[in-house]
């Protein structure tokens, strides 16, 4: 199971460091995940402080918390 939720949160990693912001149904789509694997995987990666996760209307959006993401590795 860890090994589950651990390539789920990498594959959240890499779509948020690919398109920036996103709201959690749609980072939900992105990653093909289901619950509650994406749902861990995303708390995993905010106790990590990874990413910030914030109110969005009646919503949450998710974003990396690491500024340099984009150009990691370039």
């Amino acid at each position: 199971m860890q090994e589950e939720i651990g390539t789920t949160a990498g594959a959240i990693w890499q779509t948020l460091n690919a398109k920036g912001e996103l709201s959690l149904p749609s980072l939900k789509q992105e990653v093909e995940a289901k619950s509650p694997v994406f749902d861990w995987a995303v708390g995993w990666l905010a106790r990590e402080d990874k990413v910030i996760i914030k109110r969005h209307q009646k919503s949450y959006r998710v974003r990396l918390n690491e500024p340099q993401a984009r150009t990691a590795g370039a």
